[in-house]
């Protein structure tokens, strides 16, 4: 018997990410050195603190049962956090949903909100999980380019008039990725004017919130009118290290929220309670870990900006996230040159055009290793002359 996929699923195809993984399991099967800067997945453990948490709470027979919301705790806690940190007021009942990391809730919001044939504003490049949500959705996708003439915002005033009215959500992500550019208040000022007159619900990724290295990011539960428009998603994955955790959550709009939770009950029975309890800790933690993380994300991304410039590659230095979005010097395609890259200099980072047609030219470098292993990874392009070799297509 023939077993095929449903249609939906021919959205998905193979991505460029799983070619470059195989590359990257045969070069290490093969003894070969690979620093790999593709993935934007933290290297770092999560403070002791949580994880003596989850420790704990492991051991207690009675944080066994479902969790079929989040617990009060854990949502308090995110109502303080942003209280202390963003000046906002969240109600913890009404206005927090628990999510298993960001990217549950950024593939299943469409689900809620979304008919079949409604358009998804969204930014190109963007993470993959925008489009795969789209598709499971049925929804439409109409891509905001991120030019670097523009300081990578989107240009609302680009958007086709009968776009926008047929348009039913618009997701924004700053610090974003791959593109790891900041937006300021006027910007979400204008991005929610543009919302309302449209009746277009917004979805502020802000999973890198804590990531910055210069000014702190503004949240977009900040900005007058936020709360009637949309709601924000951030993560504990990059701030706190808990990638394999699997917590995260939407805050904003309670009607939104509400969605959010509805569709929830039907997916899923939560996270692990232990998880939650150290997710609260952390959220509510005063020991300066945040400053410590942040400097220790400074001095990579320094390490790896001086190293490359001096290699002869002109990148900008990122004022946030844990990625560095570099221009291609010689004009190969994104694709051949991060094949090469792993091929000739073993160093593996990812093809902007993975992230959308707009990221062409461009690749993303996480800052997923320590400052040695990073010059190292800038010696070794250097020395494989790949920044001066032309495109072989």
């Amino acid at each position: 018997m023939k077993i095929s996929m449903a249609e939906r699923m021919e959205a998905f195809g193979e991505s460029v990410f799983a070619e470059l993984s195989r590359m990257k399991k045969a070069k290490i099967s093969a003894g070969e050195d690979v620093i790999d800067l593709s993935i934007g997945s933290p290297d770092l453990p999560p403070p002791l603190f949580i994880r003596e948490a989850i420790a704990e709470g492991a051991l207690d027979s009675t944080q066994y049962g479902y969790s079929l919301a989040g617990t009060e705790s854990f949502c308090n806690a995110v109502s303080s956090y942003y209280q202390n940190n963003h000046g906002v007021y969240i109600d913890p009942k009404e206005q927090c949903s628990l999510l298993m990391g960001s990217q549950d809730g950024l593939v299943h919001l469409p689900l809620a909100l979304c008919s079949t044939g409604d358009y998804i504003l969204m930014p190109d490049p963007g993470y993959t999980a925008y489009a795969a949500g789209a598709a499971l959705a049925g929804a439409k996708i109409y891509s905001m380019p991120l030019m670097k003439e523009k300081q990578f915002l989107p240009d609302f005033s680009e958007i086709p008039e009968e776009i926008r009215k047929k348009a039913r959500m618009m997701i924004l992500n700053f610090p974003g990725n791959p593109v790891p550019g900041l937006a300021n208040e006027a910007f979400f000022r204008e991005a929610i004017e543009f919302a309302k007159k449209y009746e277009i619900v917004i979805l502020h990724d802000f999973a890198y919130s804590e990531l910055y290295f210069e000014e702190k990011p503004v949240s977009f539960l900040a900005v007058e009118g936020a709360f009637e428009t949309g709601i924000e998603m951030n993560s504990l994955s990059k701030s706190f290290n808990m990638a394999g955790c699997r917590i995260a959550y939407a805050a904003g709009n309670e009607d939104i929220i509400r969605m959010i939770s509805d569709l929830k009950s039907h997916l899923d029975y939560g996270v692990f309670h232990p998880i939650q309890t150290a997710a609260a800790r952390a959220l509510e933690d005063q020991s300066g870990f945040l400053a410590e993380s942040r400097e220790v994300y400074r001095k990579r991304r320094d390490a790896l900006v001086e190293s490359l410039r001096e290699a002869g590659w002109d990148v900008d230095s990122p004022k946030g996230s844990m990625f560095l979005w570099a221009e291609i010097p010689n004009g190969t395609s994104s694709r051949e040159f991060s094949i090469r890259m792993l091929e000739e200099a073993g160093v593996a980072v990812t093809p902007g055009s993975a992230f959308g047609a707009a990221g062409e030219g461009f690749v993303r470098i996480a800052l997923v290793q320590p400052e040695g292993r990073l010059r190292q990874a800038a010696r070794k392009i250097s020395s494989s002359g790949i920044l001066k070799k032309k495109s072989t297509a």
